[in-house]
């Protein structure tokens, strides 16, 4: 699926490698499969130390599937390969807030981040979120999932994220880690939700 500047934005929290079939993103970036190479990434510069970064997978199931999956917040880490931790916390307000952790490696130097999103569902077809504390400036985006008009119970899956990096954070790496991190990610969700 070709990709626009004008793709529906959907953003999750960066994630970190774990082992599991799709192990380290570096690893993929040398050698990538041809699954890999299916999903398309557009990086798009919002200002200096701004970007926006969409990508999206087809999953071969019924959207109420694939939102099942996501909205499982806690269970995401068993799965997604550079998630560490993803748990619920108590909203103010009674709405749905997580904290999430994801690692990676970063020039041979282990690399964290921490973000605490609010989320706003649309059943079943977007999950929006919105930092209100972590380790960036601001990190936001969407999950939108839609049905494929050709191909009956398979979901577009697109990811969109607007992550604005801390100054100690060089923003080139960054967008570079976190574009081919969602790769990994995406591939991953889209091996999970099909094997169930």
């Amino acid at each position: 699926m070709k990709l626009t500047h004008n793709a529906p934005t959907v953003t999750q929290q960066y994630n970190t490698t774990s082992e599991s079939d799709i192990s380290d993103p570096q690893q993929n970036d040398m050698a990538p499969s041809p699954e890999l190479e299916a999903i398309e990434v557009v990086i798009d510069k919002i200002a200096e130390r701004r970007r926006q970064i969409t990508a999206a997978v087809e999953i071969k199931r019924p959207r109420e599937i694939v939102w099942n999956v996501l909205t499982n917040y806690e269970a995401l880490p068993e799965f997604i390969p550079s998630l560490h931790s993803s748990q619920r916390l108590q909203h103010p307000q009674g709405g749905i807030r997580v904290e999430q952790v994801g690692r990676e490696r970063l020039l041979k130097l282990n690399f964290s981040a921490r973000v605490v999103l609010d989320l706003f569902e649309s059943y079943p077809k977007e999950i929006n979120f919105q930092m209100v504390e972590g380790d960036f400036k601001e990190y936001s985006g969407s999950w939108q999932l839609q049905p494929c008009t050709n191909k009956e119970s398979t979901t577009n899956l697109c990811y969109t994220l607007n992550v604005h990096p801390k100054r100690l954070m060089p923003v080139g790496i960054i967008e570079q880690r976190l574009s081919s991190g969602l790769k990994v990610n995406l591939l991953a969700i889209k091996k999970h939700v099909e094997s169930l």
